[in-house]
């Protein structure tokens, strides 16, 4: 193994404050060949980074490593910025759609809105009466939206001003908040065992789904809207269709309290994350199990899709975050930075960076860096043609079909990639 690699983050006028290290493990194959369907194990780690939290300061500038040192890898994730204001654990992080709003919650019952242009002042909004729980930007990032402990919904102006509105109809602590893609609904989930979806605009609560039969921990939307997947402390996840209002499909293959579910980007797969330290990854269309990883050593409080599809960011009571490479289906990175559980992990809209919360109070910004050249092949592909600019459905179409080509051609690599490896193995 290579000597670790210490980088310095010092604040101006200020002492080196933070170390991060990285342990390279090689970017070699797995120690068994890494099937797609199958369970990923811990011992597949390649990567690891060390980041001990620092007291205070919101931004650092890149020390030079001594001369002993060797440089990280460019494709590394790296610390870019920590935030501190928040006076008790932070609950929830999200970004806005120009990455320049960074959006958090805390047991402080306190809402801060972070600015990634250095030297910019953070807004506090304060208005619930208990600890917020989650966040989530509306499509355009004109709307925030916050749920608490004290039972409402609050849809905010992320501004100096910080007005907003209160929404009232769930009967215990709202758990989770998601706004649909057209920003026109937004979706709840809560201690009251409900799932309920609001109007925005209109201001009213519009419907509820009701079989879980314990407390519902997260609801999001997929990105076509059509479909609302849910899962709480009754072990299961639920896929909703949002027109007739019915349960689709119960998956009920975790062994603990569900925390977090999300759709993938291509909306095809959702993947779940546990109390029992599992992450599970199911097909919305056969209902079939794809993935398992069972990588932390406690559990599992968030995870993140990269926008490519390729990646998920998870984040753990074990105050580890890891990084997921879903097409290989394997392990990248392991990233120490919080002290204590890390509770919340969100990329930005673009995958650019992604950001980290824990019971540490703190907020930190890190660079993806590992998803440059996959990402990039992504958004070229994805551009439309200029003729098809002022045709929003058929663009609309052009781009889902491109992004599902993609996923299914780089899919049908992976398994190929896997049936030479096992050939390989075999006697």
């Amino acid at each position: 193994m290579e000597p670790a690699i210490q980088v310095s983050f010092r604040s101006r006028g200020e002492k080196p404050r933070r170390r991060v290290s990285f342990n390279h493990g090689g970017r070699g194959e797995a120690k068994r060949p890494a099937l797609l369907l199958a369970a990923v194990g811990g011992a597949e780690t390649e990567r690891d980074a060390t980041a001990a939290a620092a007291s205070s300061g919101s931004s650092g500038a890149l020390g030079a490593p001594g001369p002993a040192m060797a440089a990280p890898c460019p494709e590394d994730p790296s610390l870019e910025r920590h935030f501190k204001g928040h006076r008790d654990a932070v609950t929830c992080v999200d970004f806005s759609l120009n990455t320049k709003q960074l959006a958090s919650g805390s047991m402080d019952s306190c809402l801060m809105v972070w600015h990634m242009k250095p030297q910019s002042r953070a807004y506090r909004f304060a208005g619930h009466k208990d600890a917020v729980t989650c966040v989530n930007f509306s499509p355009s990032g004109h709307l925030l939206a916050s749920g608490s402990r004290d039972k409402t919904v609050r849809i905010w102006v992320p501004n100096v001003k910080g007005e907003s509105t209160v929404f009232r109809a769930h009967t215990a602590t709202v758990r989770s908040v998601h706004f649909c893609s057209d920003g026109q609904s937004f979706v709840t989930a809560s201690d009251d065992k409900t799932v309920k979806v609001w109007s925005t605009h209109r201001q009213k609560f519009l419907f509820s789904l009701s079989q879980h039969i314990n407390w519902v921990r997260c609801a999001k939307f997929s990105p076509d809207g059509r479909l609302i997947v849910s899962a709480g402390d009754d072990k299961t996840v639920k896929l909703w269709d949002k027109t007739s209002r019915e349960c689709v499909h119960s998956y009920c293959e975790h062994g603990g309290f569900v925390t977090y579910v999300d759709f993938h980007p291509s909306g095809t797969c959702i993947a779940a994350a546990g109390m029992d330290s599992t992450v599970k990854v199911w097909d919305v269309r056969t209902h079939r199990l794809l993935q398992h990883y069972q990588l932390h050593s406690a559990a599992v409080n968030a995870l993140s899709f990269h926008p490519s599809g390729n990646y998920l960011v998870t984040a753990s009571s074990d105050s580890t975050l890891k990084i997921l490479d879903l097409m290989e289906g394997r392990l990248l990175y392991t990233l120490h930075g919080h002290q204590g559980p890390a509770t919340a992990v969100a990329f930005s809209r673009t995958g650019e960076y992604f950001a980290s919360g824990g019971s540490d109070e703190q907020v930190m910004v890190w660079k993806s860096n590992f998803d440059v050249v996959d990402y990039g092949e992504v958004l070229r592909l994805q551009r439309p043609p200029a003729r098809l600019a002022s045709s929003s459905g058929t663009l609309t179409v052009s781009i889902l079909e491109q992004r599902l080509t993609l996923t299914e051609d780089k899919l049908k690599q992976c398994l190929e990639n896997q049936q030479l490896i096992m050939q390989r193995t075999l006697p």
